[in-house]
C-alpha cells in the first residue's frame, strides 16, 4: 500500500521544504493512475513521460530558488481544454484522434505557474451529462462504490481527485458540472463567476454558461489553484476585467454576524431525507460558528430545468456546427457527396445524448419557433437572475446555503435511459450558471450506503473570497473534506 497522495497545500510546503521532490510525487501518482484507473477510468490520456519532463524541470527550478506554490504539483485536466500536443477527445469520437495546435489559457496559465500535466480526464461527451455515463471511452465509476456513477460532466477530474490519482484536477460547469460530481465524490469543486477563468482554449458546449474552476480536497487548494487561473485574457472576450482579490487572504476571516440565507424552493420534495438531514448538520455547525440563518425565496426556481434545457441546447446546437467532416475531426468512410458526408460524419461522430440536445437546440431556433422558446428562456433566465439579486439585497446576505445534488451517487445505468431524471439532478446547481454566480460544493457526511453528501454555498457575482470564507470556515470545524475512499486496493 503506498503512502495517500497529500492535499496541494501540504505538496507545496513538502515541495518547498525539499522532503520530496515533484518527480517523486509525479511517480506517486502515475503509479497510482496505474494501478488504480482500469478500475476506476477516471483518465482517457496519461501523459507519463511529458509529466515527468515537467517535474524535472520543476525540481531543477526549486533547486535555483525559482517558482511558486504550483511548483511541480501534479494536477489532472478535463479532456476539453486543449493542450497544445496533447490529446484533446472532449469524450467524443468525433474528436478522439484531435491534437490541438495551440494551448488553452488555463492550462497555460498553470503550465507557467509550474504545474505538472498527467494526464486528460474522463468526462461526459462535450460535457453533455450529469452521471458521466455519455463518455465514447467509457463511464467512469465512484471511488466510494465502483457500481455508481461519480457525477458529470466532470466525472474524471472528481474521480481521480477522490481517489488520489492527482493532487487537484480542473473541471468545468455549465449547469453543475464541477459541483454535482464534488459532492457525489466526497471533494470541493469551485465555480467562479462567469467570466472570472478565461474559456480560451475550453473547447465550448454553452458559451454562456461554461465556466473552468477547481476540483480539490479542501477550500484551500481551491483558492491556490483560482489565484492561478483567474484573471483577464484578451483572447476571451467573456473574460472579465476586474482584477481578482487574494483568495488566500480571503480564508482567514470570521463568519460570525455572518447572514446565510437558505431558499425554501431548495428544501422541499424531491430532495432525499438523507441529504436533507447531512444539511442540516452544516446549518447547525454554521448557527455554532456563529452565523445568521436567514430563511428566504427564490420563487424563480421552478423555471430553472426548461430554461436551462432550452438555452443549453441552442447553444450547442451552434457550437457543434463546426464538427462537419471538413476541417477537423472524425470523417466518415467513402462519402456518396456532400450531404452524405455531412449526415454519416455526424451520426457516427456524436452519442445520443449530443445528438439529443443538438436536435433539441436546432428546434428552439428554428423560424417560428425562436420566439416562443429561446427568446422567452432568455427572459426567464433575467428573472432567475434578478431572483439572486433580490435576495442578497432585501436580506443582506452573505451567502446562500442550499443542497447541491437532490440525493447522492445513483448506481450506473439507473438512470441512462430516462433523460428527465437526468435532468433533474441538476435541479440545484442550474440555477447558478443562469445567473453567472459563484458557487462552491463541499463535502458535508454520508449516506446510509456510505456515499459522500454535499452542499452547495453561493456568493454575490465577483465574491467567490465570501463563498471561500463561508466554506473555509465550516471545513475548519468539520473533518467531512478529510474521508477518504476505503475500499481502494
Amino acid at each position: 500500500m503506498d503512502a495517500p497522495i497529500p492535499t496541494l497545500a501540504q505538496a507545496a510546503q513538502a515541495l518547498a521544504a525539499r522532503e520530496t521532490s515533484s518527480v517523486e510525487l509525479t511517480r506517486a501518482c502515475l503509479s497510482r493512475i496505474e494501478r488504480l484507473d482500469p478500475t476506476l477510468n477516471a483518465f482517457i490520456t496519461v501523459d507519463a513521460e511529458g509529466a515527468l519532463r515537467s517535474a524535472e524541470q520543476a525540481d531543477q527550478a526549486r533547486s535555483r530558488g525559482e517558482g511558486g506554490a504550483l511548483t511541480g504539483i501534479p494536477l489532472a485536466i478535463k479532456d476539453l481544454f486543449c493542450t497544445e500536443g496533447l490529446r484533446t477527445t472532449c469524450a467524443s469520437r468525433m474528436l478522439e484522434r484531435f491534437v490541438p495546435p495551440y494551448e488553452s489559457t488555463v492550462t497555460a496559465r498553470l503550465r507557467a505557474a509550474g504545474a505538472v500535466i498527467l494526464g486528460k480526464t474522463n468526462m461526459d461527451e462535450f460535457a453533455m451529462g450529469s452521471s458521466n455515463e455519455t463518455s465514447y471511452f467509457g463511464p467512469v465509476r465512484n471511488p466510494w462504490d465502483p457500481a455508481r456513477t461519480p457525477g458529470g460532466s466532470s466525472g474524471g477530474s472528481a474521480a481521480a481527485v477522490a481517489a488520489g490519482l492527482c493532487v487537484a484536477a480542473i473541471g468545468t460547469d455549465t449547469g453543475g458540472s464541477i459541483r454535482q460530481p464534488a459532492a457525489m465524490t466526497g471533494i470541493t469543486g469551485l465555480k467562479p463567476t462567469y467570466g472570472r477563468v478565461s474559456r480560451f482554449g475550453m473547447i465550448a458546449f454553452a458559451s454562456s454558461l461554461d465556466q473552468a474552476g477547481p476540483m480539490t480536497r479542501d477550500l484551500r487548494d481551491a483558492a491556490m489553484l483560482l489565484q492561478v487561473m483567474a484573471g483577464h485574457d484578451p483572447l476571451d472576450s467573456t473574460s472579465i476585467t476586474t482584477p481578482p482579490p487574494d483568495y488566500l487572504a480571503a480564508l482567514e476571516r470570521p463568519v460570525r454576524d455572518w447572514r446565510i440565507g437558505l431558499p425554501e424552493e431548495y428544501f422541499g420534495a424531491g430532495l432525499h431525507p438523507e441529504v436533507r438531514a447531512a444539511i442540516d448538520g452544516a446549518i447547525a455547525l454554521y448557527r455554532e460558528l456563529g452565523a445568521t440563518i436567514v430563511p428566504i425565496s427564490l420563487p424563480y426556481t421552478q423555471h430553472a430545468i426548461p430554461t436551462y434545457y432550452i438555452i443549453a441546447p441552442a447553444e450547442a446546437s451552434s457550437n457543434l456546427a463546426r464538427y462537419d467532416g471538413i476541417r477537423f475531426g472524425h470523417r466518415c468512410d467513402q462519402p456518396k457527396d456532400l450531404k452524405d458526408l455531412y449526415a454519416r460524419t455526424r451520426a457516427e461522430g456524436f452519442g445520443a445524448e449530443v445528438k439529443r440536445r443538438i436536435m433539441l437546440g436546432t428546434y428552439v431556433l428554428s423560424s417560428g419557433y425562436y420566439d416562443a422558446y429561446y427568446r422567452k428562456a432568455q427572459r426567464v433566465r433575467r428573472l432567475i437572475a434578478e431572483d439572486f439579486a433580490r435576495a442578497f439585497r432585501d436580506h443582506d446576505l452573505s451567502v446562500i446555503l442550499t443542497p447541491t445534488a437532490p440525493e447522492s451517487a445513483f448506481p450506473l445505468d439507473e438512470k441512462k435511459e430516462d433523460p428527465v431524471s437526468m435532468y433533474l439532478s441538476d435541479i440545484f446547481t442550474i440555477n447558478v450558471n443562469l445567473a453567472g454566480l459563484p458557487a462552491v460544493s463541499l463535502p458535508c457526511g454520508f449516506d446510509f450506503h456510505g456515499m459522500p453528501i454535499g452542499f452547495q454555498l453561493i456568493g454575490r457575482p465577483l465574491d467567490e473570497a465570501a463563498i471561500l470564507t463561508a466554506g473555509h470556515a465550516y471545513q475548519q470545524a468539520s473533518d467531512w473534506h478529510n474521508a477518504r475512499p476505503g475500499n481502494l486496493p
